[in-house]
């Protein structure tokens, strides 16, 4: 079982940033594939970013260039830097870890609101 739990979420003014945390427990957080997802009132939830155990990113075309994900495994702690913030980028942003196909693992989430 891995719990999940995130942080750093908050009110920022476009352009600004914010970094947010996914920490989690367990003992296989090395072998976990991660991910931050978004969801945006009235919308479905997204893939914003994602990175794989070895360290390989993956971004949403909306957010290229401004997020970058991160993880330190030796800290079970999984990061995504927001940069450039814009209104658009407002929604409750949940962490993700897959184990396998069959044992996908969410946090409760962490609210974002960009506006002036």
């Amino acid at each position: 079982q891995v719990q999940l739990v995130e942080s750093g979420g908050g009110l920022v003014q476009p352009g600004g940033s914010l970094r947010l945390s996914c920490a989690a427990s367990g003992s296989v957080f090395r072998l976990l594939r991660l991910g931050w997802y978004r969801q945006a009132p009235g919308k479905q939830r997204e893939l914003a970013a994602s990175i794989n155990k070895v360290g390989s990113p993956v971004y949403a075309d909306s957010v290229k260039g401004r997020f970058t994900i991160s993880r330190v495994n030796a800290a079970n702690t999984m990061f995504l830097q927001m940069n450039s913030l814009k209104p658009e980028d407002t929604a409750l942003y949940y962490c993700r870890a897959d184990y396998n196909t069959s044992r996908i693992y969410w946090g409760q989430g962490t609210q974002v609101t960009v506006s002036s």
